[in-house]
């Protein structure tokens, strides 16, 4: 008897069909295009006099005898946190003695900096390997995805594919459906 209900519990798992996988799905996932290298905010307010302004003596000075090395790799937002009187010029110093040793340098703040590191990576993306795809985007993992990356992709994908879809493959929320 037992022998009999190992033959039809093999049966049975013979003709259960793995939907998921055959539903011609593609997923892609945001965490593939994230760039590991370390954040950091750069704030001026640290060299203003009296939390008010920028001095450029000072500041030429500062710029002149900094160790930039230290953002070597790194991936730098710069930004004013306090509501100062900034020259652009000083930002435009900024950049131009971190650039030669960080990975990447934007104004603004640590989810302005996100959304470069993801548009620039999305951009690579050989978007012919989803044309006319129903793609799915990955919806969660193991890393906090900018909202500005889902955007990013979406903008990218809608015009090559048949249909975008959030989330993951067994669960997913319709976006984007292309009327053929």
């Amino acid at each position: 008897m037992t022998g009999f209900f190992i033959h039809k519990a093999m049966e049975i798992q013979e003709n259960i069909i793995n939907k998921v996988a055959s539903s011609g799905l593609v997923t892609l996932n945001l965490e593939d295009y994230y760039h590991n290298g370390e954040r950091v905010l750069y704030d001026i307010k640290d060299n203003l006099f009296h939390g008010l302004m920028l001095k450029e003596k000072d500041f030429r000075e500062f710029i002149k005898n900094h160790d930039w090395t230290q953002y070597q790799d790194k991936n730098v937002a710069i930004t004013c946190s306090a509501d100062a009187i900034v020259p652009t010029w000083a930002y435009m110093l900024l950049a131009n003695r971190i650039s030669p040793f960080a990975n990447e340098v934007v104004f603004g703040g640590l989810e302005a900096l996100e959304a470069v590191l993801f548009s620039k990576a999305l951009s690579k993306i050989d978007l012919s390997t989803y044309e006319n795809e129903r793609v799915v985007v990955k919806g969660c993992g193991d890393i906090d995805i900018a909202v500005s990356a889902y955007v990013e992709i979406t903008k990218l994908l809608t015009p090559v594919v048949k249909s975008i879809m959030f989330g993951e493959p067994c669960s997913t929320v319709p976006v984007y459906k292309r009327k053929d």
